[in-house]
């Protein structure tokens, strides 16, 4: 009988279990997987290079704080392909051992993100202390393992669940609709087989693409219109320097559309008129 332990797909998440990218992999992969904790995003690509994971989680941008932008060069230069995308709504709960409440609270510890953007909440606390900590889920977690009374940890749900803590207040965050973008990503070979079977499903709806422009008056301007000519939507782009050569830029750029013919017709022009034409990833636009 076949192990089902070597069938499970092996995740690379930032973080560890309770974090927000182990809520995005159970909620894109579901529960049969087998998670590979990494403490940053550079160890998280370490792990698909290596083949500890078949796949990662990564974010790549949020709505309140804007891109992650060494993570599109981690991407780049690891020469890694974006396969998927899930949108996650990010909800900062409050959350002590079990029986303690918020009046018991001396001092809450969280990621200085999850701090920053709670801020507010705090406010109606004044003798609660906040102490900056490397992660929410670890804080979460080293609660429980240590049995800390009087300390809250700032975490998503799914940390309370897996480690047995109470919420003792919801959403705390000041900016209620604060979501962030993560992309599902794979070394090159696994991404070709993945997207082989998008094209034959018709799922493959937005693109991902890394281009260098020359200095020349109105160069940036003119790919841009290609992309208009060709019926794509130009949903991001960011530039990045680029380091080996000061005052260039490289820009990163997202584009759905409805007909994968419409994007191949772009990609054979776009190579053509920029420099350093890069694919990243063709996926399928969940927010259609």
């Amino acid at each position: 009988m076949t192990n089902s332990r070597i069938m499970k797909k092996r995740i690379a998440i930032q973080g560890i279990r309770g974090s927000n990218h182990h809520q995005v992999a159970l909620e894109y992969f579901g529960e049969d997987t087998d998670l590979v904790e990494s403490m940053s995003f550079d160890y998280l690509v370490d792990r698909l290079l290596d083949k500890k994971a078949d796949l990662g989680v990564m974010a790549i941008e949020n709505s309140i704080a804007g891109s992650i932008i060494p993570n599109y060069a981690l991407i780049y230069h690891n020469d890694l392909q974006i396969i998927g995308e899930h949108y996650l709504n990010i909800n900062h709960n409050l959350m002590v051992l079990k029986g303690q409440t918020i009046a018991d609270i001396q001092e809450v510890r969280s990621h200085p993100m999850a701090l920053l953007q709670c801020k507010e909440f705090f406010r109606d606390y004044p003798n609660i202390k906040l102490v900056e900590d490397v992660d929410t889920a670890e804080t979460a977690k080293r609660i429980q393992n240590q049995q800390l009374r009087h300390i809250a940890a700032i975490a998503p749900n799914v940390a309370a669940v897996l480690y047995d803590l109470d919420i003792v207040a919801e959403r705390i965050q000041t900016i209620k609709n604060n979501a962030t973008r993560f992309i599902i990503v794979s070394t090159k070979q696994l991404s070709i087989d993945e997207g082989e079977k998008l094209i034959a499903n018709n799922h493959i709806t937005k693109a991902s693409v890394r281009f260098v422009t020359d200095h020349k008056r109105g160069s940036l301007a003119a790919i841009l219109n290609v992309m208009s000519d060709c019926n794509l939507n130009l949903t991001k782009i960011q530039s990045l320097p680029i380091i080996e050569k000061p005052w260039k830029y490289a820009f990163f750029v997202d584009v759905t559309f409805e007909e994968y013919g419409h994007f191949e017709k772009a990609k054979v022009l776009l190579d053509i008129m920029s420099e350093d034409f890069t694919l990243l990833g063709e996926y399928k636009n969940v927010r259609l």
